[in-house]
């Protein structure tokens, strides 16, 4: 896997290696209360770092005397800098300092006095101080800061620069007076330049890594040191502040900061350079070289040094400027940038391109990798100007799109771009499905999947999460928790929930939110359990769909908060609670978060809906030959992915051999048990829909004939011919159409198999386990844009592993109730004494949901009693589509130990791997038999439960109980499994 070009956070985790984490500070009671003001000296320097919003604040341990200092010391505790004052007790500070060279302290060594006059007299003693740097205290606080932050970048600057270009600034002053007038301006002005960028932060974890990547200042003492620091860090200098006056050659040279800056310009004529000196005629110095130049006595210092940094440094906002340097534009940041390099004169554009100047402004901002990608060319690499503009607007163009995919940003209106970005509204969890998007989101941009398929965009559609603090204030808010938990009826609550106020705080984002996502919407549930390793609560919770069309943007946003009021509701339904019951945890446990989606598709006249939606699994349990299990499998339809989660008839494929696709025997069968009809999202009122389904009654199912109207049938159909009793892919020919995506499986028109088998691997390589993803793809773009493959979701597939194999051998037939070679789960159960069956003598698909009801009946009752049971029947469990199995809730065989599906007499019916049902299936470890006895595939013995005497009999389902338990052995190894009877 590669790393984004731009390379965005990686390389900044790395930054500033060495920190300064403990001070011993050697000083009297009274120096410590003078530099602290009041005394509390651990407390103000904290407090001064916070303020500064610097995440790191050192620890101080003060001991006043010199001989307690060189005991710590010995003791080996670990300080990373000791700061002493002139007064340490009993010795001399000189002595002091020696002693803990003496003693082999490496540890930076730095004496804080207050006047010049005993700073004179040691170093008239000795111009060799034992010191790593000297200051001088002048009432400004701050001097501790730029104390630790110099030492700091001293110790991480040749670090920092080589690994991201981190920037550096030279300051060239020997006297320490001023230097310590200096630095704590020059570091202040630095700060108050990363806090302008933290605004811009994506998010926090952003926010506090672009703080790492702040200049660094390197202090320099003499004309030589200057020269090497130029020499070894000069590609990624900002400028240089020079004294006129300083040592070179080992002797005081009046003009030393003129010959620096002469050679200066000599080999980088656009370096901001400035001199100050206590000379007046350093501005005619300045002048004939071409510098700035600061007069040291001037009253206003200080202030010309921070202009100097926000004009010259990239500090501050870029101005736009003509070649007389007339300013005629200014942004602050890399959006209006952007804007504004389309309409600024040529002239300007010129000015500033051949000076550098938009990649000295970016390396200040910390933008090293879009820096270095402007700073390689030159304007003469380009054939004229309109080159230039267009190769500056698409570099910035596509690193701002680039930098929001490996990160969720705090929601901002002003930055979120609504094709691109997946942000967050509130603090909290994000939940599980939205981990796992932002996961698999991370993967793509790993990956460079956009390299392989150019003509294919493939992303996470843009999103915002609610995260759970918006959920928890909306329960505190309206007192909902206790009601929710205690409330039997799904309707009760969700008529109590769309009822209730939302927080008044997060309803002014959602606001912004509705103008700025002017598409169709999938509101999706993302609980704290969701998607986890091992509960997926697939298909528990509530998704709405909203056109999102009206051309009131009030009405778009009650739309939108009442949809988030029903995911909200959906935590307390009883499918959720009966789930729930199956798991370890407690209702009370869960929270919500919301993941409001760009909704995946195309508008056709009155409908919205996609070409392609499915659900792909890199483990298969039931394969076909040639395929593995490990080859995986995947379940696609036309239209929205409700066929698929629903386990209604779909095409199935094993992406590594797609163009196997087909399991009909008979081409008669292709037509009868295929797609025939597609779900999409209702834009307006459509009479001609069949029937109305989703939370939001907002989905209609359509005939294939609304299809091929639309055009999105060619693609993805055959025709069935009863003249010549023969199927013909695509419609070019007469006949009845069925959807079996034999031109994308078979004849490419779209990568689909080879997209889906990367994503599969790519998944499993991140989560270190089989994985599943839903997905979504348009084939049908405008003219010139790619065509579009959406990944909505990742989870871990839970697969069941029993270490030792169990002996299924030995058991006679007359013994056997179910033997199957088609088996989820593993393991030994033989405590269920209570078998719950569909009566397949008197079952009746057309009253499947009856029989569902039945089945919940007999739950209930069964679960109060604590009797866990084997459920038996034929069909589809979990299936929505009445004639190809039985659509049971969760919360309808919540109780349940064991399952077994049967094939119908007349059809076979696959399982359905891409249901929710049978996601939960595999997460909850419920040991789940298909057979298919009238195909030969695995044994049921209908005989046998038909002769037992029930305990009580329904319509269609019977109620059986034995003293003796039912023994069901699974071996997950070989996927086998038998149900012995209870008397064996």
């Amino acid at each position: 896997m590669q790393r984004s070009k731009f390379d965005h956070i990686s390389g900044f985790q790395s930054l500033i290696q060495q920190r300064i984490n403990e001070i011993l500070l050697v000083a009297s009671l009274y120096d410590a209360f003078i530099l602290a003001q009041d005394g509390q000296l651990q407390e103000l320097i904290t407090s001064e770092f916070a303020n500064l919003n610097l995440y790191h604040a050192p620890r101080i341990t003060r001991v006043s005397k010199a001989s307690k200092a060189l005991e710590l010391m010995e003791e080996r505790r670990p300080y990373d800098m000791i700061l002493m004052t002139m007064n340490v007790g009993d010795m001399h500070v000189m002595d002091f300092a020696r002693r803990l060279r003496e003693q082999g302290v490496k540890t930076p060594i730095i004496l804080l006095t207050y006047d010049n006059r005993t700073l004179d007299e040691m170093l008239a003693q000795d111009e060799r101080l034992p010191f790593d740097r000297v200051f001088i205290w002048q009432g400004d606080f701050r001097i501790l800061l730029a104390i630790v932050k110099l030492v700091e970048d001293q110790l991480n600057v040749e670090h920092d620069t080589k690994v991201m270009g981190v920037q550096t600034i030279i300051l060239v002053e020997d006297n320490i007076r001023f230097y310590s007038s200096y630095l704590p301006s020059i570091y202040t002005e630095i700060v108050k330049q990363a806090h302008r960028l933290i605004d811009e932060g994506l998010n926090l974890a952003h926010k506090m890594i672009r703080m790492r990547a702040r200049p660094k200042i390197i202090l320099c003492n003499t004309f030589e040191e200057a020269w090497a620091a130029f020499e070894k860090y000069g590609n990624h200098l900002l400028g240089i502040i020079t004294d006129l006056e300083f040592p070179r050659e080992g002797r005081d040279d009046p003009l030393a900061g003129a010959l620096l800056a002469r050679k200066l310009r000599d080999c980088c004529p656009e370096l901001p350079v400035m001199i100050q000196s206590n000379q007046e005629h350093v501005q005619q110095i300045a002048g004939e070289l071409r510098v700035s130049a600061a007069y040291k006595n001037s009253p206003t210092l200080l202030h010309e040094l921070r202009s100097f940094m926000r004009d010259n440094f990239g500090f501050g906002d870029f101005v736009f400027r003509l070649q007389d340097g007339t300013a005629i534009a200014r942004v602050r940041d890399l959006h209006g940038l952007e804007k504004q390099l389309a309409d600024v004169p040529d002239e300007s554009l010129q000015y500033h391109a051949e000076r550098g100047h938009f990649s000295k402004w970016l390396k200040a901002r910390t933008e090293f990798g879009l820096a270095r990608s402007l700073q390689v060319r030159k304007v003469s690499d380009y054939p004229d100007l309109a080159a230039v503009r267009a190769y500056l607007v698409q570099s910035l163009s596509d690193y701002r799109q680039d930098r929001t995919r490996g990160l969720v940003a705090e929601f901002n209106p002003e930055t979120f771009d609504a094709g691109n970005s997946v942000a967050q509204i509130g603090s909290g969890s994000m939940g599980g499905k939205a981990r796992g998007l932002t996961f698999v989101r991370h993967l793509i941009n790993l990956a460079e999947l956009r390299d392989r398929y150019p003509d294919v965009r493939i992303a996470i559609p843009p999103a915002v999460v609610l995260c759970t603090e918006v959920f928890d204030q909306f329960m505190e808010y309206n007192e909902l928790q206790t009601f929710a938990i205690g409330c039997d009826e799904d309707e009760l609550i969700r008529g109590r929930f769309l009822d209730a106020r939302f927080p008044p705080l997060f309803q002014i984002d959602l606001q912004h939110l509705v103008q700025l996502m002017d598409y169709p919407l999938a509101v999706r549930s993302s609980s704290l359990l969701e998607d986890s390793q091992y509960q997926p609560f697939a298909g528990i919770y509530s998704t709405i769909m909203l056109p999102n069309n009206q051309a009131d943007a009030s009405e778009r946003l009650h739309e939108l908060l009442q949809a988030i009021k029903q995911v909200y509701a959906s935590t307390y339904f009883q499918a959720a609670k009966g789930y729930i019951r199956s798991t370890p945890y407690r209702i009370e446990e869960e929270k919500m978060a919301v993941v409001i989606q760009k909704l995946q598709g195309s508008r056709h006249g009155d409908l919205f809906y996609p070409d392609i939606s499915g659900v792909a699994r890199s483990y298969n349990f039931y394969p076909s030959e040639p395929a593995r299990p490990e080859d995986g499998v995947a379940g696609v339809a036309l239209g929205l992915g409700h066929l698929v989660a629903q386990g209604s008839e779909v095409v199935r494929f094993c992406p590594r051999y797609p163009k196997r696709s087909s399991t009909f025997k008979r081409p008669e069968d292709a037509l009868k048990f295929s797609q025939k009809q597609f779900y999409a999202l209702r834009l307006q009122d459509h009479p001609a829909a069949e029937e109305v389904a989703g939370d939001a009654g907002e989905l209609v199912l359509c005939g294939l004939d609304r299809a091929e109207v639309d055009g999105t049938l060619q693609s993805v159909a055959s025709v069935y011919s009863p003249e010549n009793d023969a199927i013909y892919d695509g419609l070019s020919r007469p006949g009845a159409r069925f959807v079996s995506f034999a031109p994308v499986l078979k004849y490419d028109v779209f990568p689909l198999a080879d997209i889906v088998s990367r994503l599969l691997k790519i998944g499993e390589r991140g989560m270190s386990r089989p994985v599943e993803l839903e997905l979504a793809a348009s084939l049908h773009s405008p003219a010139g844009e790619p065509k579009e493959f959406a990944v909505l979701q990742m989870r871990p597939l839970v697969l069941s592993r029993e270490l030792d194999e169990l002996d299924l051998t030995g058991v006679e037939p007359g013994e056997t109730l179910c033997r199957s070679e088609k088996v989820l789960g593993a393991g030994l159960v033989d405590h269920i004494h209570d078998l719950v069956m569909v009566d397949i003598e008197r079952f009746d698909r057309s009253h499947s949901r009856q029989v569902a009801q039945e089945v919940g009946r007999f739950n209930r009752r069964l679960s109060a009693e604590g009797r866990p049971f084997l459920l038996v029947g034929v069909g589809r469990w979990g299936s929505s589509d009445p004639w190809l199995g039985i659509p049971v809730s969760w919360d309808q065989i919540s109780g349940v130990g064991a399952i077994v599906e049967s094939g119908f007499r007349d059809i076979v019916v696959t399982p359905s791997q891409g249901s929710h049902f049978f996601q939960n299936l595999c997460a909850l470890g419920i040991g789940y038999f298909t057979v298919n006895p009238e195909q030969a595939d695995g044994e049921l013995d209908w005989d046998w439960l038909r002769e037992q005497v029930e305990s009580e009999r329904m319509d269609y389902v019977r109620h059986l109980r034995f003293r003796r338990p039912i023994v069901i052995m699974m071996d997950g190894r070989r996927r086998m499994g038998v149900i012995l009877k209870p008397e064996a």
